[in-house]
């Protein structure tokens, strides 16, 4: 099913007009018309915000282009057991009970193994034979590929940590002190910046997850400083309300 019947779907079915969407979206009823004509498409921002008031994935309405696997457990996702952050929206990159709340529920590979031993062994499958197929399909996932990279739960932590030291120290202007860091999926926060020559240009992968926040800045209301992280950079930037008008502040290689 394509995007514009996705959405028209998805509209008559929560009873909403194309007035009513718009407005919970914050956009003109001319677009949500365009999205539905297959004129144009939803903006990620956009898309972010139709997943949250229909509860459903953004692959989803992007008209599943993709099989989304938990990349913690490996489990298939569907819009039932995808996990959501705690602004509640949809992080497309586990279950619900690989990541919940804003936390990750294991640290532990050997851990998860006996869980998944226990709930996935049948008369087809022995627990032995689910360990075996675990130890080798688990270390091919982005969680444990990064996790494993860092040295397990404690060098995790401590990499956090000097993320937000690094950030810190960067005494930008208005920016809150940064307290802590969440993972964050790409899709969700790559921004399209404006170069000064008029072009545009993102710098993250939609499918990578990285480290990071949102702060509201103390010298701008309804401004809020974005701040993404992982091993090889630091990404600070600005936007106004649902991402618009975002401006890069600082891209720093470590």
């Amino acid at each position: 099913m394509d995007t514009k019947d996705v959405i028209f779907e998805l509209r008559t079915k929560n009873g909403f007009s194309q007035d009513e969407l718009a407005e919970k979206v914050f956009v003109t009823r001319q677009a949500v018309s365009r999205w539905e004509n297959g004129e144009t498409t939803p903006n990620i921002e956009t898309l972010k915000l139709l997943s949250k008031v229909f509860d459903v994935s953004i692959n989803t309405l992007l008209g599943s282009p993709r099989q989304l696997i938990c990349q913690c457990c490996g489990m298939p996702l569907e819009d039932s057991n995808i996990s959501k952050e705690k602004d509640g929206f949809f992080n497309e990159e586990y279950c619900k009970w690989c990541y919940a709340d804003g936390e990750y529920m294991y640290h532990d590979m050997d851990e998860l193994i006996e869980v998944c031993a226990k709930s996935m062994a049948n008369g087809s499958f022995t627990p032995d034979q689910v360990r075996e197929y675990m130890k080798g399909m688990l270390p091919s996932l982005n969680y444990w590929k990064n996790y494993l990279n860092l040295g397990g739960k404690e060098k995790f932590d401590e990499f956090k940590k000097q993320l937000i030291d690094e950030f810190n120290e960067l005494h930008i202007e208005g920016m809150p002190k940064v307290e802590s860091l969440n993972a964050l999926v790409g899709n969700f926060i790559n921004l399209e910046y404006r170069l000064p020559n008029g072009r545009t240009v993102k710098f993250l992968d939609d499918r990578a997850t990285y480290l990071g926040t949102q702060l509201e800045s103390k010298l701008c209301e309804g401004v809020c400083f974005g701040l993404a992280a992982n091993m090889d950079f630091l990404l600070v930037c600005t936007y106004d309300e649902n991402g618009e008008n975002p401006e890069l502040i600082v891209y720093k290689k470590r």
